[in-house]
C-alpha cells in the first residue's frame, strides 16, 4: 500500500525534488546568434520533457525560460549579458534538475578564445582550464566515427557527442563551445581502402547539427565579438581530394559554391565594428591543399582576414605564405604529418591554440601545450 502512496505523491509533486528528481549532468553552452549577447543551454534527458532554465547574475536567478514542447535534446537560448562577470543558471525537466553552474559574461577589456581540434584521444585539458577561456572554439573531428556507436548508416544518432560532453561536463557546462566538422563528425561507415558503393559520410552532418546550435546553416558559421571587433568564421573543407566520391565528406567549395559566395560576401561587407577587425577562419582541411583552390581565390579571401586555423592533421605548424599566417594545431599531436611547403614551424607535439585579443589593441596567438601551458609559438597581429 505504500508504494501506491508514493507514486501518487510523486504525480502531483508533493515529495521534495531531493528525494525524487534525477540530477541532469550532460550540459553544455553554445552560441546559436551570430553576436554574444544569447547562450544556449543545452542538455539531454532520458525521456521526452520540458526545457526550463532558470539563470540570473546569482545563484538566486531571477529569470526564467520554459519550453513545453517535450523532448529528450533540449535546446534554450537565453540572453548571456548579467549585471556582474558571471551568469549562474540551472536546468530542469520535469522532476530532473541539474545543479547550480555559471558562465562568464563576455569582458571589456581582454578576450580569451582558446582552439583545439582532434578530441578523439580525450587529451588532459588542464591548461585549457587554467586559461579560462571565455569562448571555446574547434577546428573539427569532435568525436572518433559516428558508426562506431550508433551502428552503420545512422545519421541522426548523437551518442558521441554525449560521450564528448560527459568527458569534459565542467568545462563545457561553463564554456560557450563552437565547433566546426571534419570528416570523423559525420562518418556513417567504414571507410575501406577503396570507395564503397554507398556514402561513408553524411554530407548534411545531420547529427552533428541537431546536437549543437550554432549560427547560420549550422556546418557553416560566423560569429562576431564587436567590442574587441573580431569576427570567427567556421567552414567545411575536409578530404577535399575525395569530392564526388562515397568519400565526399564536406560541401562543395569551388568558385561556384554556396560556400566560396558564402565567405566571399562576408569578407566584402563594410567594417560592422567600431575598430579594425580581426578575421579568424577555422576549418579541417589541409592549409596547403585548399589555398590554392578555386584558382587560389581561397588564399586571396583568406588574405583579407587575419589568419587561419586548421586541425587537418595530428601535428602543430605555423606557415607564412604572401604574407598570410596558417595554423595547424591538434590535441592529438604525434600522427602523421603533412608538413605545408612554408612551415616556419613544425612540431610532433599535442597542442591548441590560444587567442588573446585586447580591446583596441593586439591580437595575440600562442600554439600551447594542453597538459602543462607550456607556449612554444607565440605571434602578435597588429590592427590593419
Amino acid at each position: 500500500m505504500k508504494s501506491h502512496w508514493i507514486v501518487w505523491l510523486l504525480a502531483v509533486g508533493w515529495l521534495p525534488w531531493s528525494a525524487t528528481a534525477a540530477e541532469i549532468k550532460t550540459i553544455w553552452l553554445t552560441h546559436r546568434s551570430n553576436d554574444p549577447s544569447r547562450v544556449v543551454v543545452n542538455w539531454i534527458t532520458d525521456g521526452p520533457r520540458d526545457s526550463v532554465v532558470r539563470f540570473g547574475p546569482t545563484s538566486e536567478y531571477g529569470n526564467t525560460v520554459r519550453i513545453d514542447e517535450a523532448t529528450t535534446l533540449h535546446h534554450v537560448e537565453i540572453p548571456s549579458t548579467m549585471d556582474g562577470p558571471v551568469c549562474h543558471y540551472s536546468v530542469s525537466s520535469g522532476i530532473h534538475r541539474s545543479a547550480d553552474a555559471s558562465f562568464k559574461t563576455y569582458p571589456d577589456n581582454v578576450l580569451r578564445v582558446a582552439v583545439a581540434a582532434d578530441w578523439q584521444r580525450k587529451a588532459d585539458l588542464s591548461a585549457i582550464r587554467a586559461d579560462d577561456p571565455h569562448l571555446l572554439m574547434t577546428a573539427g573531428d569532435q568525436i572518433d566515427r559516428l558508426w562506431q556507436q550508433c551502428g552503420e548508416g545512422q545519421r541522426e544518432c548523437v551518442t558521441p557527442y554525449i560521450t564528448l560532453i560527459d568527458s569534459y561536463p565542467e568545462l563545457f557546462r561553463s564554456t560557450p563551445f563552437m565547433p566546426v566538422l571534419g570528416n570523423h563528425d559525420r562518418e556513417i561507415r567504414p571507410r575501406g581502402s577503396k570507395p564503397p558503393e554507398l556514402p561513408v559520410y553524411d554530407v548534411d552532418a545531420t547529427a552533428f547539427r541537431r546536437f549543437f546550435e550554432l549560427p547560420d546553416d549550422e556546418w557553416k558559421w560566423h560569429f562576431d565579438v564587436p567590442i574587441f571587433g573580431v569576427r570567427f568564421v567556421g567552414l567545411d573543407f575536409n578530404h577535399i581530394s575525395d569530392f564526388g566520391t562515397t568519400w565526399q565528406s564536406c560541401h562543395a567549395f569551388d568558385a561556384d559554391s554556396d560556400q566560396f559566395h558564402w565567405y566571399k560576401s562576408l569578407t566584402e561587407q563594410p567594417n560592422p565594428f567600431d575598430v579594425s577587425p580581426f578575421v579568424v577562419t577555422l576549418y579541417n582541411e589541409r592549409n596547403a591543399s585548399i589555398r590554392y583552390q578555386a584558382g587560389k581565390q581561397w588564399h586571396d579571401l583568406f588574405r583579407r582576414g587575419t589568419c587561419c586555423i586548421s586541425g587537418y592533421g595530428y601535428y602543430a605548424e605555423r606557415a607564412e605564405f604572401d604574407g598570410f599566417t596558417y595554423y595547424n594545431s591538434s590535441l592529438s599531436g604525434t600522427g602523421n604529418q603533412y608538413p605545408d611547403p612554408h612551415s616556419q614551424l613544425l612540431l610532433g607535439e599535442d597542442r591548441y591554440v590560444l587567442l588573446t585579443i585586447q580591446r583596441n589593441g593586439p591580437m595575440t596567438v600562442e600554439l600551447k601545450n594542453p597538459k602543462t601551458g607550456k607556449v612554444l609559438d607565440r605571434k602578435e597581429f597588429p590592427r590593419k
